[in-house]
């Protein structure tokens, strides 16, 4: 696999239209889950990418493994819990930011909660050149953050450990996060974070300070909201400012550029454009309703009559964006449908 992709994902109900939860009278069903987010973002640009979870033996999980499958994903590593049901939770249609906004989580004692070390496959965690989690599971339950202790502690031929911080407030008691997330992050390879996590978990003022804290990841991106992203790559260090975008709904985009970011990682290309793809793959999220949005129109090479499909040196929308002048990128503003390449420009709302 180019990527693995550890922790729970729910069936979300989002609801038909505007309103407290009380009042809204149905919901369309839709997945969501950090971790599954970037396995299907990635899978759908063409990377070959495993999601590793458990789920419950009911008709919730079916719609998890057959969903999240669809995107091309293998869930061959999923475990049936028999005892344990799929999460589920219940949000309005509010920014998530939003004062009125609600989420009725229904996770407690998930299917998910139950993962441990001795219940989680290790071939397939290890057989993978990235091994991406998050800060989500370590708040699911005590088994859970063991296995990612696990997961992040120093051993020889470990693939290279991708950690989003991902602090939920509402998961983590007493304020024990903060202490917790930043153990797991200095064990990582590559971390993302948000300026304002750092600020509100460890009460750190800029990207500069976060390093301070997290000296030992090879990579540690600062994801700074609008503004832009900081990246320090070994001795490098790089801004780069994210494209206005015309939001549809402020949900994913942390996710997507998680995937954008790996992807160009993946793809070996340089730190500015690993940058400019996680702000194009988060505007690809920012621009549609829901958690996951196809990424970029992607084309990968032929091959010659007979031969094996090569794997994908991909030439794209995405990468012709990418390599913008600075003028140009500063002039960027995208909107919805601007993922699609065969689109007007101005209709796509690109230069």
């Amino acid at each position: 696999m180019d990527v693995v992709a550890l922790g729970e994902s729910m069936v979300a109900f989002l609801p038909t239209r505007p309103g407290r939860l009380a009042d809204v009278p149905s919901f369309d069903r839709a997945v969501g889950g950090a971790e599954s987010n970037v396995a299907c973002a990635l899978a759908a640009a063409g990377h070959r990418a495993r999601w590793v979870s458990r789920v419950g033996a009911d008709g919730f999980g079916d719609h998890l493994v057959e969903t999240i499958g669809g995107y091309g994903v293998d869930v061959a590593s999923v475990r049936r819990d028999p005892a344990r049901p799929t999460g589920v939770y219940f949000r309005t249609a509010g920014d998530r930011a939003a004062d009125d906004h609600e989420v009725a989580y229904y996770r407690a004692g998930s299917a998910a909660s139950a993962m441990a070390p001795e219940n989680v496959d290790p071939a397939a965690l290890r057989a993978t050149r990235v091994l991406h989690l998050t800060g989500i599971t370590a708040a699911l339950s005590a088994d859970c953050l063991e296995l990612l202790r696990t997961l992040t502690a120093p051993r020889a031929g470990r693939p290279l450990v991708s950690f989003d911080v991902n602090h939920r407030p509402g998961l983590w008691r007493d304020g024990a996060g903060a202490h917790v997330l930043l153990e797991l992050a200095r064990g990582a390879d590559l971390v993302f974070v948000g300026e304002d996590e750092a600020a509100r978990l460890w009460g750190l003022d800029g990207p500069d300070d976060i390093r301070m804290a997290l000296p030992a990841p090879e990579v540690l991106v600062v994801k700074q909201g609008g503004a832009g992203a900081t990246v320090y790559d070994k001795g490098t260090v790089a801004f780069v400012p994210a494209p206005d975008v015309d939001v549809v709904a402020a949900v994913g985009a942390g996710d997507a550029f998680a995937a954008g970011f790996l992807s160009a990682t993946l793809r070996g290309l340089p730190v500015r454009d690993r940058l400019r793809h996680g702000h194009l793959m988060a505007a690809a999220a920012l621009t549609v309703a829901g958690d996951l949005a196809l990424p970029p129109t992607r084309h990968p090479a032929t091959a010659p009559h007979g031969a094996a499909a090569p794997r994908p040196s991909w030439t794209d929308h995405a990468d012709r964006l990418a390599t913008l002048d600075e003028e140009a990128w500063r002039r960027l503003r995208l909107g919805p449908g601007w993922t699609h390449a065969d689109q007007a420009p101005e209709e796509a709302g690109t230069p």
